[in-house]
């Protein structure tokens, strides 16, 4: 069992608690149980909520040290420092090789205890300006979902903790595991970290309706040779139309989505079927088993093969 814990503090978001909450701290019917979720605070009792009422914790920063993976969901005000014993807490579960990511302005607290210097992080849009006055050492994207270095994670506000939740089921468990929760969610299985977290709304007359339907036949027609321009093409515009249309409503550009549709595609595959690597590839429209590898790797950093035996024997 992944033990997660959450660390609280007043006034909590009471959102950005529940993304880690309905991820990895919900049983589901039909889904082994996985995660053992549990919230903790640097003093137990009653904790603010920014909603208005007050929570009881019941556990303290002890639980840090029995943590798998310890989330920050939200730091506010960002311009209170974390105690010295809550960064030294931080540090230990770091150190001793617990993974520790922010949702929204946690990414403040994680920096405060030095896990982001030197390194890429991100955290809301509207707190990109404060957080990079305060901590030069970061390198700070404060465009996209977010970021995943395998020990340290920030996202950016709100939904896209859900996002990142969702993203770090995915390499603990697989693909399929990380759709099931999601399906439950009413929930896209799958946002890239580098997806823009926001943009300007478009002016009324580029509006051009929902890419939705665009999307939905796409997918089912992953295993053709399928590109930009036949897409463009069943959209019935050029492009470059799609592709600003596709910064608009989906944050990346139609080859990123659909490589990304292609290797999700692959992953479920690998993971729920006996069928040879060039097979995958082939049903997925990568080719051959040659450009999978390149993508897997590229992409995810592992081998299509190595990755079949992570998941089909067991869950890490």
């Amino acid at each position: 069992m992944h033990r997660v814990a959450a660390l609280v503090h007043a006034p909590q978001s009471t959102f950005e608690l529940a993304c880690a909450a309905e991820v990895f701290g919900i049983e589901r019917r039909g889904l082994p149980t996985r995660y053992d979720f549990g919230v903790c605070a640097e003093h137990p009792g009653p904790v603010a909520t920014r909603a208005g009422y007050e929570m009881l914790v019941t556990e303290g920063l002890e639980a840090l040290e029995r943590a798998d993976t310890v989330v920050v969901p939200g730091w506010l005000p960002v311009d209170e420092a974390p105690s010295p014993a809550v960064v030294g807490a931080l540090r230990r579960a770091h150190r001793r090789g617990a993974r520790v990511i922010s949702i929204c302005s946690g990414a403040f607290a994680l920096a405060h205890a030095g896990l982001l210097d030197g390194r890429s992080a991100t955290t809301h849009w509207a707190l990109a300006g404060d957080f990079a006055a305060r901590f030069p050492a970061v390198r700070l994207d404060p465009d996209v979902l977010y970021v995943d270095h395998g020990d340290v994670a920030t996202s950016a506000g709100s939904g896209a903790g859900i996002d990142l939740c969702l993203h770090l089921v995915r390499a603990d468990q697989g693909a399929g595991y990380a759709a099931h929760v999601a399906r439950n969610m009413v929930m896209p299985p799958h946002r890239e970290g580098g997806q823009l977290q926001y943009s300007a709304p478009p002016h009324p007359a580029q509006i051009e309706g929902s890419l939705a339907p665009l999307l939905e036949w796409a997918s089912g027609r992953l295993d053709g040779p399928l590109a930009v321009e036949d897409l463009a093409a069943r959209a019935g515009c050029s492009a470059r139309t799609l592709a600003r249309r596709f910064a608009e409503q989906v944050g990346t550009s139609p080859g990123r989505w659909l490589l990304a549709r292609r290797i999700t595609a692959a992953r479920e595959l690998l993971e729920s079927s006996d069928l040879p690597v060039d097979a995958v590839a082939r049903r997925v429209g990568l080719s051959s088993a040659t450009n999978l590898r390149r993508r897997f790797l590229d992409t995810l950093g592992t081998t299509p093969g190595a990755y079949r035996r992570a998941f089909r024997s067991a869950p890490r």
